[in-house]
């Protein structure tokens, strides 16, 4: 097994980070071949989705989140900015793992699909991502 730990910077807004070269980057540099590759993030307020980017999806996917979870006053978990109680309930809609298989040292995503960190909350502007590779 390989694995490793990357900083990713989200700022002070709701963002949907593709990982996906750095994830690309991570099983070229292990020389991976066929197994699968598992992401985490340590966060409880982030999660991870496999989803298209780039064509509105991923703009999509945050106003979804904020149409499910609003951030307004109604959390019980009330430290940090206003309405931030529903980070914490993020993981639970897009937990904070996802598993990819890879075939011949390519994650086998489909031709749209990207690996992507999904971080609502602006309280915390600095994140950690791990990659991990097990051989099949």
């Amino acid at each position: 097994m390989h694995s490793t730990e990357i900083e990713v910077r989200t700022g002070d807004t709701a963002v949907v980070h593709d990982l996906t070269k750095q994830a690309e980057a991570f099983l070229a540099e292990h020389g991976a071949e066929d197994g699968l590759l598992h992401v985490w993030v340590p966060h409880a307020t982030s999660g991870l989705a496999i989803l298209e980017t780039g064509a509105g999806s991923d703009d999509d996917l945050l106003a979804a989140i904020d149409d499910l979870l609003p951030r307004d006053n109604r959390w019980r978990h009330q430290h940090g900015t206003r309405g931030h109680g529903r980070d914490h309930v993020l993981p639970a809609l897009l937990p904070p793992y996802a598993t990819v298989p890879v075939l011949g040292g390519v994650m086998a995503l489909g031709t749209w699909q990207s690996v992507c960190l999904v971080d609502t909350n602006v309280d915390n502007p600095v994140r950690r991502v791990r990659f991990s590779f097990l051989a099949g």
